[in-house]
């Protein structure tokens, strides 16, 4: 995906066959990616759209 835009989600398949996503930063480098495989194409989609909603969850500092 030499000239795919960024920043974007990618869809793939991983070893055993199970949807992953992985986010691409609009410099380019992958910042984050789905912490499961899904059967399913669809979840896989939904999971990107559920962290998508997300965007204004409160950040909590740990150990603050």
């Amino acid at each position: 995906m030499a000239n795919a835009p960024a920043p974007r989600y990618e869809l793939y398949k991983d070893k055993k066959g199970e949807w992953r996503w992985t986010y691409i930063a609009r410099n380019g480098l992958k910042i984050s990616m789905s912490s499961e495989g899904y059967k399913a194409k669809a979840d896989c989609l939904h999971s990107i759209d559920l962290l998508k909603a997300s965007k204004d969850v409160p950040v909590h500092e740990a150990g603050a």
